[in-house]
C-alpha cells in the first residue's frame, strides 16, 4: 500500500506543478499515470511543439515545460506509480480514499486530486481503405520527434491548430511539406494561418484547399496519397501521412467513480476549490468543467494552487495555515534543505 497526503491521477503539466504547491504547504505527492513517462499529452504527443503562454516564457518547448516542472518539484520528492492507469477508487469510514490501478497497486490518500488531462484519448482518423496497414508505415497521428522527417517528403491533413503549427514547424526540416484541407478557410490562430500563407508564398509549402485525401497507395510502406481536389483525384507522392484531426478523449475508468459529469467532463465547484460531488475528491486541469471554463495549461496550475489550499485544511483540521510568499520564505524541501529567499539590500541615502 503507498501511503502519500495527494494522491494525483495524471502526471501532465497540472498534476507535476501540484507537486511544488502542495510541497509548500508540506504535502506529500505521490502520482499515477498510465503513460511511461510524466508530462502527460506534451511528452507523449507533441514534445518538440512550442508553447506561447506560459507566463515568464515567450516560447517554451512542451517537453522542456515538462523537464522544468519536474525540476522545480523534484526537491519535494514525489511518488511515481507510472505506466499504471487508475481503476477503482473507494471511500473509507474515515473519509480517506484507496485508489486501485489495472495492475492492482493500491494506494491510500485522504485527498485525491484528478488531474487527467482529456481523461486517456485516441486520434480521430480519417475513414480510408488500408489505412490500418499503413499505420507506423508511413501513416502517422503524432508527431513526437521532428527528425523523423529530416528531408522527407511529408503530407499533413487538418485545418486546426495541430496541422498549422506542424506544417509551419517542418518546413525547415521536410525536404517538402504539403497541407491539405477539406476547406479554404482554416479554424487555427490567425497569426498561424498567415503564417502558412507567407510560407506557401515563399514555395515552402504547398496547400491543398479544398480537399480531401480519399486513397493511400504503396507496396510495403506509403509511396504516396490520392487527393481530391474540386472532384479530380491527383496522386502526391510522400514519404509521410500526417492526419491532424483531433482527439477523440475519453474519461476512461474514472466516468464511472459515482463524480458528476457533463460532456466528457468532470463537473466541479470553481467558487472555491475545484472540489467534485465526493467531498476530499477534487478535478484540476482540463479534466473539469465549470461555467466560464478554459481549457489551458495556466488555468489548470491555478486551479492547483487553490486546491491544495482545500487539501492542506482536510489533510490538518483546525490547524491554521498563513500564505507565506517564496521571496520572502524560501522554499523548504522534504530532505530538510531550505532556499532561503535573499535578504533585500538596504542602501542609506546620504
Amino acid at each position: 500500500m503507498i501511503k502519500t497526503d495527494i494522491l494525483i491521477i495524471g502526471a501532465g503539466p497540472t498534476g507535476l506543478f501540484t507537486v511544488f504547491e502542495a510541497g509548500l504547504l508540506k504535502l506529500k505527492c505521490h502520482l499515477i499515470d498510465a503513460l511511461p513517462q510524466p508530462g502527460g499529452q506534451l511528452a507523449e504527443l507533441y514534445p518538440k511543439k512550442p508553447i506561447y503562454d506560459i507566463p515568464g516564457f515567450p516560447e517554451v518547448l512542451a517537453g522542456d515545460l515538462v523537464d522544468n516542472l519536474l525540476e522545480q518539484g523534484k526537491q519535494f520528492k514525489p511518488g511515481f506509480t507510472l505506466g499504471e492507469r487508475a481503476d477503482s477508487i473507494q471511500k473509507l469510514e474515515d473519509g480517506t480514499f484507496i485508489v486501485t490501478t489495472n495492475k492492482g497497486t493500491k494506494h491510500h490518500a485522504p485527498v485525491v486530486a484528478i488531474a487527467g488531462g482529456l481523461g486517456s484519448f485516441e486520434p480521430r482518423k480519417p475513414i480510408l481503405e488500408h489505412l490500418d496497414f499503413y499505420e507506423e508505415n508511413g501513416v502517422e497521428y503524432f508527431v513526437k520527434n521532428p527528425e523523423q522527417y529530416r528531408d522527407k517528403r511529408v503530407v499533413i491533413a487538418g485545418g486546426g491548430d495541430s496541422a498549422l503549427d506542424w506544417s509551419i514547424y517542418l518546413a525547415d526540416i521536410a525536404s517538402e511539406v504539403t497541407l491539405v484541407h477539406r476547406r479554404n478557410e482554416f479554424r487555427g490562430a490567425l497569426d498561424s494561418v498567415e503564417k502558412v500563407q507567407e510560407l506557401k508564398h515563399l514555395g515552402k509549402i504547398s496547400l491543398i484547399t479544398p480537399a480531401e485525401v480519399t486513397g493511400l497507395r504503396g507496396t510495403d510502406t506509403l509511396e504516396a496519397l490520392v487527393i481530391n481536389v474540386d472532384g479530380e483525384e491527383q496522386l502526391v507522392e510522400t514519404d509521410y501521412f500526417i492526419p491532424l484531426f483531433g482527439l477523440s478523449p475519453k474519461l476512461g475508468p474514472i466516468g464511472e467513480w459515482g463524480l458528476e459529469i457533463e460532456k466528457n467532463a468532470i463537473k466541479v465547484d470553481n467558487a472555491l476549490d475545484y472540489q467534485t460531488n465526493i467531498p476530499g475528491l477534487f478535478a484540476i486541469g482540463d479534466v473539469n468543467t465549470y461555467e466560464g471554463k478554459l481549457k489551458l495549461i495556466l488555468c489548470g496550475f491555478h486551479e492547483a494552487t487553490l486546491m491544495c489550499q482545500t487539501a492542506y485544511k482536510i489533510i490538518n483540521p483546525g490547524k491554521k495555515y498563513m500564505l507565506k510568499y517564496t521571496t520572502v520564505s524560501g522554499v523548504n524541501g522534504f530532505d530538510g534543505t531550505k532556499k532561503q529567499a535573499p535578504k533585500p539590500v538596504v542602501q542609506a541615502i546620504v
